[in-house]
């Protein structure tokens, strides 16, 4: 007993029939690269959602090894917050800062001066942004700096 549909089946003609130009084995390689392929594709794309949904739950752990690191943050910032570590560490950060601002007033001078003029091409404008973004990066650390030494003295008189 058959059904209707297995009837139309059996009565489709041969892909081989339908095309002489088309070798009947040709035509199956065909579809099992294609099968193969979109498999592949299907894979990659089930290994994308896996990847997502797993790094949610590793960002709710950073998340929450963030909080406890910042509540214990604290009891460790004042115990490292000593003459030994903060004065060098300021020394080193006063002396970067300064030592970039000298590097660029240094370019900036020596670009201005007529003598170099002739063989000066355009700046380019990321050029230009990255040397203002050093500059005002150092000009903030000094004046986090001089804050932190104005707050050092007026919260730790002692110390």
């Amino acid at each position: 007993m058959s059904s209707p549909t297995t009837e139309r089946v059996k009565e489709l003609p041969d892909s081989s029939q339908l095309d002489p130009a088309v070798p009947p084995s040709n035509a199956l390689a065909v579809n099992a690269k294609l099968i193969t392929w979109s498999a592949l594709l299907f894979a990659v794309l089930q290994s994308v959602c896996s990847a997502f949904i797993a790094l949610n739950g590793v960002r709710l752990l950073i998340g929450v090894g963030a909080f406890t690191a910042a509540s214990g943050a604290l009891k460790l910032a004042d115990r490292m917050h000593i003459a030994a570590i903060r004065i060098p560490m300021m020394l080193l950060a006063l002396a970067g800062s300064v030592l970039n601002l000298v590097v660029l007033w240094q370019v900036w001078r020596l670009r201005r001066r007529p003598a170099s003029s002739w063989r000066q091409s355009a700046v380019p404008k990321q050029k230009l942004a990255s040397e203002w973004l050093q500059f005002t990066l150092s000009a903030l650390t000094l004046l986090l700096l001089a804050a932190e030494f104005v707050a050092h003295r007026i919260l730790f008189p002692g110390r």
